[in-house]
C-alpha cells in the first residue's frame, strides 16, 4: 500500500489501493506500541490523529460523510472503555458526563470543516482522559482503537483502523518482513515448524516441516510464546540468526546458522495433475504476479509441450492487492482492459489495460471461483471472462466490488476507506453481483452430467445482456441474477473434473467459452459511470 500501485498515479502520502486484506497462517510478530497509559498521552499527537483522520475521510471515503455523525460515533465508544463516561450531542454542543452528571460542555458552529471536528474529537478526549481514571490507565492505542472503530464503523463494512501494531502486521503480511521463511506452530511448550517457504533461507538451509526449533540464538525456546518466537526469528534483512532444531531420527539437535531476508508471504502453490499445470492463488500480497509467473515456467518445464491447459483455482481467496490482481490478469491476456475503478476522488478514476504477452502461449485455461472469492479474485475472474480467455467454472463469487486505500496515521496506524467501485472489462460494476460462472456447478454432483448438458447445448449461456445493463443501486435485480448461480462456500470436486473435461476437448471448450460471450460495447465504462449517480461528481472509493 504505501504509494506505489501499479497505474496509480502518486498522491500526497498513501494511496495503495487494495481490495480485502488476506488472513495468513504466518503470525507476523512485533513489539508492541502505545503501552503506556491514555493519561501519559501527547495531547498534540491526539489533535493529529483525529485531524488527520477526518480530514482523510472527507477527501477519500467513496460517498460525502456526514462527519458530525462520525465524530459523534467515535466520541461515544468511550463509554466502551469507561462506562461511567458518556458524550451526548444537544442541539449546538456536545456534553461529557461522568455518572450522569455534565462535567465539560463543547459549542459546534454550523461550518465546521473536517480539522474543527478533529479538534473537538481531541478536546473532549483529553478532558474525558483527565476525569476518568479508568481511561486514564488505559493506552492510549486502545482509546484510538475504540474512537476510530466507532468512527468508521458508520462508513461501510471494508473500511477500517488498525493500530499501530495491527498496521505493522498488516504491512509484513502484504509486502513482507526480515526473516527466515518458516511457518510455526506453538502448542504444550513446542516450538514446530509447520510450513518452509520456498526461495527464503530456511528453505536453503535445509529446514524442514516438522523440525522442532528448541533453541534461538542460543537461548531455550521453553516458556515463549507463539508471538515471542516470532519476533526473535524476524529481524533486519542480512542479519544472523542461529537455530538449534530437534528433527526425528536424528540423535542430537541440528545446529544451523541462517542469514535473514526480505521474505513475503506465499500466496501461490503449483501441482502438476497430469497434463494439466493446477495453480491455487490463495490471496494477492506484492509477490503474487512474480509467485504465479514463476509457477507457470515450473509447469513448463516439468510437463513440456504435452502441458494440455492451466486451472486457475481462485476459491477461498478473499483478495489483496489491486494491482497485484492487474498484474496477474495481465500475465493472460495480449491487449484489452482489464478493470477500472471509479469513485469521488479524482484519482480514483483508473483504467488498466493489459500490456501483451500470454505467459500460458494460448494454451486454455479455466478458472475456478467459488462464493468466497472476492475482490481481487474477482478481477482477475471477470477479466479472463470478458477477454474470452478463460472458462470461469463454479458458483456465483462473493461480490466484494470497491477498492480500499490505506492512509498512514501519525500513531503508525493505519486508516483504511473505500475509495472506488471497480468495473469489470464489459463494464458492468461486480459490487453486490459478483461473476456470474461460465458454467455453473451450483447443486451439480455428476460432473459427467454436466458436460453432457454442455455438448447437447442444454446449458443456459451466462445472461451477460442483463447483467450489464442492470442498475449497480438495484439489490433486488443483482440478487436475483446471483440466484441464476446460488454462491457456494466449500470447494466441490466437481469443480476440478469439469475443467479436466474442458482442457482435454478443445471443442468442448470452445463450445464453453460462447456461453460467456459479453454484449459487444454493452456497457462500458462511460455507461457504467451514468448507472452510478450516487458516486458523482466527485467519485471516490
Amino acid at each position: 500500500m504505501e504509494s506505489r500501485a501499479e497505474g496509480f498515479a502518486p498522491v500526497l502520502r498513501f494511496l495503495t489501493p487494495f481490495l480485502l486484506l488476506p488472513s495468513f497462517i504466518v503470525l507476523i510478530g512485533c513489539a508492541s506500541s502505545g503501552d503506556g497509559p491514555a493519561s501519559e498521552a501527547d495531547a498534540h499527537l491526539t489533535k493529529e490523529m483525529f485531524e488527520r483522520g477526518f480530514e482523510d475521510v472527507e477527501a477519500f471515503y467513496i460517498t460525502r460523510p456526514d462527519l458530525s455523525q462520525l465524530a459523534m460515533a467515535g466520541m461515544q465508544q468511550l463509554t466502551s472503555l469507561d462506562p461511567d463516561i458518556a458524550a451526548v450531542r444537544i442541539d449546538n454542543q456536545v456534553n461529557l458526563s461522568v455518572n450522569q452528571q455534565t462535567v465539560d460542555s463543547f459549542s459546534i458552529q454550523s461550518d465546521y470543516k473536517a480539522d474543527d471536528w478533529g479538534k473537538l474529537t481531541a478536546k473532549l478526549t483529553d478532558e474525558a482522559i483527565t476525569k476518568s481514571p479508568k481511561l486514564g490507565q488505559t493506552p492510549v492505542e486502545k482509546i484510538y482503537e475504540a474512537m476510530f472503530t466507532g468512527v468508521v464503523s458508520k462508513l461501510d463494512p471494508f473500511s477500517r483502523y488498525a493500530s499501530a501494531e495491527a498496521a505493522r502486521e498488516n504491512r509484513a503480511v502484504r509486502d513482507g518482513f526480515g526473516g527466515i521463511g518458516v511457518r510455526i506452530s506453538v502448542e504444550d511448550g513446542v516450538v514446530r515448524v509447520i510450513s518452509v517457504m520456498h526461495y527464503t533461507p530456511a528453505e536453503r538451509m535445509g529446514l524442514k516441516r516438522d523440525d522442532v526449533i528448541v533453541k534461538i540464538d542460543g537461548q531455550s525456546t521453553e516458556g515463549l510464546s507463539q508471538s515471542d518466537v516470532v519476533d526473535r526469528l524476524r529481524g533486519p534483512v542480512d542479519s544472523t540468526i542461529s537455530l538449534a532444531v530437534k528433527r526425528a531420527d536424528v540423535p542430537d539437535p541440528i545446529h544451523i546458522t541462517l542469514v535473514r531476508s526480505h521474505v513475503v508471504p506465499e500466496t501461490v502453490s503449483y501441482r502438476r495433475d497430469g497434463d494439466i499445470a493446477y495453480l491455487r492463488i490463495y490471496s494477492f500480497n506484492s509477490e503474487t504476479s512474480d509467485s504465479l509467473k514463476r509457477s507457470i515456467y515450473d509447469a513448463k518445464t516439468e510437463i513440456g509441450p504435452r502441458l494440455a491447459g492451466y486451472v486457475l483455482d481462485l476459491r477461498d481467496n478473499p483478495g489483496g492487492l489491486l494491482n497485484q490482481s492487474v498484474a496477474t490478469a495481465n500475465l493472460f491476456l495480449e491487449d484489452g482492459r482489464i478493470v477500472s475503478t471509479h469513485g469521488r476522488h479524482p484519482d480514483s478514476h483508473q483504467y488498466f489495460e493489459a500490456t501483451g504477452g500470454d505467459i500460458a502461449d494460448g494454451r486454455p485455461i479455466v478458472v475456478l471461483i467459488d462464493g468466497n472469492s472476492a475482490s481481487a479474485a474477482e478481477i482477475v475472474a471477470a477479466a479472463l471472462q470478458d477477454n474470452g480467455r478463460a472458462v470461469v467454472v463454479g458458483t456465483n463469487s462473493y461480490g466484494k466490488g470497491t477498492v480500499q486505500t490505506v492512509l498512514a496515521m501519525p500513531n503508525k496506524g493505519e486508516i483504511v476507506l473505500t475509495w472506488a467501485r471497480f468495473h469489470a472489462p464489459s463494464g458492468y460494476t461486480l459490487h453486490h453481483l459478483g461473476v456470474l460462472p461460465t458454467i455453473c456447478t451450483s447443486g451439480r454432483s455428476d460432473p459427467d452430467k454436466l458436460v453432457q448438458d454442455l455438448v447437447f447445448g442444454r446449458l443456459t449461456p451466462v445472461p451477460t445482456a442483463q447483467r450489464n445493463a442492470v442498475n449497480p443501486e438495484d439489490t433486488a435485480a443483482l440478487d436475483a441474477l446471483r440466484k441464476t448461480c446460488p454462491a457456494r462456500t466449500n470447494d466441490s470436486p466437481v469443480d476440478m473434473e469439469v475443467a479436466e473435461h474442458l482442457l482435454h476437448q478443445p471443442t468442448l471448450f470452445a463450445s464453453a467459452m460462447r456461453l460467456a460471450e459479453p454484449p459487444s460495447t454493452a456497457a462500458n465504462d462511460e455507461q457504467a459511470n451514468d448507472d452510478i449517480p450516487a458516486l458523482i461528481p466527485a467519485l471516490v472509493n
